[in-house]
């Protein structure tokens, strides 16, 4: 009877849609995960970039069209995000078309800035949706083979990676869920 509790039936049959949920949202952490695993086999890498691409995407232009039609009774609802919010208004000031392509490559702003952004009645949807699409291709690219090349180092100190992977996989999901918390009280103190 075959397990259907194995990272290998898991990851084959939820993976890509696992990484598209999960960079829906944030999704550094799955992305690394992610190219990890395809660097083991399990995945495909161009796929796990193709996935990541789609949910990095979808969710920013969601959250782009949250911002605009409904961004001020979001952000009333979440008071300790003002600062976030000055501080996006500043960077946007300054760098412009940067954030709007390199945004979700700073941690803690990921969703907030879409939507700050679509509240911003100067930024064209249209122009938008292409620093958008070139933000989530070079973001999903980057990260994802970051997490390849992360299976291919420790495939070069450990010769038989396939016994830790497990290991490994769940290292990865606590230093991720460790920076998260970091990143929430060093944020909460600011």
């Amino acid at each position: 009877m075959k397990s259907f509790f194995t990272i290998d039936y898991l990851v084959r049959t939820y993976g890509y849609w696992g990484i598209i949920i999960g960079t829906f949202f944030e999704g550094e952490t799955i992305l690394v995960v992610g190219g990890f695993i395809a660097h083991l086999g399990y995945l495909k890498l161009p796929w796990v970039m193709i996935t990541a691409f789609i949910g990095s995407f979808a969710g920013d232009q969601l959250f782009f069209i949250l911002g605009r039609f409904k961004g001020q009774t979001l952000l009333s609802r979440f008071k300790k995000t003002q600062k976030r919010v000055d501080r996006i208004h500043l960077f946007l000031e300054r760098y412009n078309d940067f954030v709007m392509v390199g945004f979700r490559f700073v941690y803690g702003i990921r969703i907030l800035t879409p939507i700050v952004l679509g509240m911003n009645h100067k930024i064209k949807a249209s122009r938008f949706l292409v620093l958008n699409t070139i933000g989530a291709m070079v973001w999903s690219v980057v990260i994802s083979f970051g997490g390849y090349l992360f299976g291919e180092a420790l495939h070069i100190l450990i010769k038989d990676i396939k016994q830790y992977e497990l290991r490994i996989i769940i290292g990865i999901f606590v230093i991720g869920l460790l920076a998260w918390i970091i990143h929430r009280i060093l944020g909460e103190n600011r």
